[in-house]
């Protein structure tokens, strides 16, 4: 019987083939599905962990899946692969548009250890495959580490935040995600969150990066910004707000010519804000409760794969 929220047949005939077999030492993953459902519930209710529904097995075997896929990049394939499935039967609208949202940061988040999390390797330790309940082949160390910065939280006019920057593709899908601390500017993102596209090709060739055009709003206007877009030969449309335009004209020919705007692919830009609705319907992502930066990108990543899976 499937809950609601969980995987429906269809979703899970696609993402079966896709899931990692097991270890080389002859390990056996607990049920992937009934984990990964797991997952979701706790993404889509955020409950503590030690909360779930005892449907879903012992909650440390969910958590600790949740923590290796996230640390270990499992969860960034998955969403790479149904990317490509999609790309490859031309369901991807390369009009993409740019923005961030804020998430506000629960006090649960804080208090991570200010050193850098350890090795994770599958001999023995406090990490050991034994403890996190899943086989692995390479040793795995989580990014982010080094206090409230390294684990991207910050202070904001939102109080102790973290801030999601993110692509959209032109069916509100996010294509790709960068977290900073929640004072962090948008434009200074721009660049990163662009660099991280990266739809793979089904068979050989290379991975798709570059969008037909991009759409943000004006704090995304700069200099830096547009010199980028030219560089690649993205069109853009960004409009230019006042105070740059008038110190432009000011400068005379040195200012530069006029920025190139287009009103009509403009308005769709609204795909962004659609999508990071579509993320903050799980509450795990719209409150960040995981004190991890590696964990909570692993939980928005989650939520991207479902709207992937179910769009």
């Amino acid at each position: 019987m499937v809950g609601r929220g969980d995987l429906t047949n269809a979703e899970w005939g696609r993402l079966e083939p896709l899931l990692p077999r097991g270890g080389a030492r002859g390990g056996r993953w607990s049920e992937h599905r009934k984990v990964i459902n797991g997952v979701l519930f706790r993404a889509r209710t955020g409950v503590p962990w030690r909360d779930l529904p005892e449907r879903f097995g012992p909650w440390e075997t969910v958590y600790k899946r949740h923590r290796r896929w996230s640390a270990d990049g499992t969860w960034d394939m998955l969403l790479a692969r149904v990317q490509a499935a999609e790309n490859a039967e031309g369901r991807i609208d390369w009009d993409v548009s740019v923005d961030s949202t804020t998430a506000r940061a629960h006090q649960h988040a804080a208090g991570a250890r200010k050193a850098a999390p350890p090795v994770i390797t599958p001999e023995k330790g406090p990490h050991s495959r034994a403890n996190l309940g899943d086989p692995t082949d390479e040793p795995v160390r989580p990014p982010g580490g080094g206090g409230q910065a390294g684990e991207c939280l910050g202070r904001s006019r939102g109080g102790f935040t973290t801030k999601i920057h993110l692509s959209a593709d032109g069916r509100c899908r996010p294509l790709s995600i960068v977290l900073t601390p929640g004072q962090h500017g948008d434009s200074p993102q721009f660049q990163a969150v662009l660099e991280k596209i990266s739809v793979p090709c089904v068979g050989p060739g290379r991975p798709r990066n570059r969008p037909d055009s991009v759409s943000a709003d004006k704090a995304y206007s700069s200099r830096n910004n547009r010199r980028y877009l030219r560089r690649r030969k993205i069109r853009h449309s960004i409009p230019e707000p006042k105070d740059q335009r008038a110190n432009r004209r000011r400068r005379g020919s040195a200012g530069g010519r006029p920025t190139g705007f287009d009103k009509q692919r403009y308005k769709k830009r609204n795909v962004v804000e659609r999508a990071i609705n579509r993320l903050k319907n799980f509450r795990a992502v719209a409150t960040r409760y995981d004190k991890r930066a590696y964990t909570y990108l692993g939980t928005v990543t989650v939520a991207a794969l479902v709207i992937w899976l179910r769009t």
